[in-house]
């Protein structure tokens, strides 16, 4: 087998690999799209059962919703069951409305202070090595230079 032959079979075989690579990909797009999909008409759902649990439902509430049970089905022969989550499953917000999410359970995790540590630096700062030129603490080298010192004639 000459060279050129093994270059067109690696030439093939990577052809082969990368359409592997965007079938699978176009497979996720389409899952994600069928998703938000799902997503939408859950939403729609819920806002027009949230409207009519609050007196507020338009007069065409009963069709739209039969309407939406109907597409969830039909969503649902294509792409299999719809799960549907908890929106109480979040985290409850702090006494002052923040959120922090957490992972673990409230006494799994170790006590921290709300106050960072202050950080200590040693040293004198300034550039290392400057051959004797005062430095001040800040960082910044200080010092005179030769043209503040000579004397005009």
């Amino acid at each position: 087998m000459g060279f050129m032959d093994k270059v067109k079979a690696q030439a093939t075989v990577l052809a082969e690999k990368a359409q592997e690579g965007a079938k699978a990909g176009q497979a996720k797009l389409s899952d994600m799209q069928a998703k938000k999909h799902a997503d939408a008409l859950l939403l729609e759902l819920g806002g027009i059962v949230y409207s009519q649990q609050a007196g507020r439902a338009p007069a065409d509430a009963d069709a739209k919703v039969s309407e939406l049970v109907g597409q969830i089905g039909q969503f649902e022969s294509e792409h299999g069951p719809i799960s549907v989550t908890s929106a109480t499953v979040m985290a409850p917000a702090a006494p002052d409305g923040s959120f922090v999410p957490t992972s673990t359970a409230a006494g799994d995790t170790p006590e921290q202070s709300s106050t960072p540590a202050p950080t200590t630096v040693t040293g004198g700062g300034g550039i290392p090595g400057t051959g004797g030129i005062p430095q001040s603490s800040g960082g910044i080298p200080t010092g005179t230079y030769s043209s503040d010192t000579e004397e005009s004639s």
